[in-house]
C-alpha cells in the first residue's frame, strides 16, 4: 500500500501534468486554427514519447524510487496525456458532421503517439546502453 509521500506525489505531478497541458493548449489555439484539436495532439504525442522514456529508465532501469515513479508517470504523465479529452473531441467533430476530420483526428493521434513512443523506446535504450 503506498504512503503518504507517493499519494502526495502523484498528486502533486498531476498538478503540474494538468498545468503543463492547459498551457499547451492554449499556445495550441493562440497559434493554431481552431478547426483541428491540435493542442490535445501534442500533448498526446509529447507524452507516449516521454512515458517511452520514462519506461525505459524508470521500470527496465529502475532508476528513481517508486514516489518517484509514481510522480512520473501517473501524476504528471497522467495528467499531461489527454485520451479522455482525445475521445470527446473525436466525438465532438464526428458528431458535428466532420466524420472524415474526426476519422483523420483519431488516426493522427494513435499513430503519432504509437510511433513517438516506439521511437522513444528505441532512442532511450540506444542513449543509456552502457550508461544505465
Amino acid at each position: 500500500m503506498p504512503g503518504i509521500n507517493e499519494w502526495i506525489a502523484v498528486a502533486t505531478g498531476g498538478a503540474a501534468g494538468a498545468t503543463l497541458r492547459f498551457s499547451a493548449v492554449l499556445m495550441a489555439e493562440r497559434w493554431l486554427p481552431r478547426s483541428f484539436p491540435w493542442g490535445t495532439l501534442f500533448v498526446n504525442v509529447v507524452g507516449s514519447a516521454l512515458i517511452g522514456v520514462a519506461f525505459v529508465l524508470l521500470i527496465e532501469r529502475g532508476l528513481l524510487s517508486p514516489t518517484w515513479r509514481g510522480f512520473l508517470t501517473v501524476g504528471l504523465l497522467g495528467a499531461f496525456t489527454t485520451f479522455s479529452a482525445f475521445s470527446l473531441e473525436a466525438l465532438a467533430l464526428m458528431e458535428g458532421g466532420e466524420v472524415g476530420r474526426g476519422i483523420i483526428y483519431v488516426l493522427m493521434s494513435v499513430l503519432l503517439c504509437l510511433a513517438a513512443a516506439m521511437a522513444a523506446v528505441a532512442l532511450t535504450r540506444g542513449l543509456t546502453s552502457g550508461i544505465v
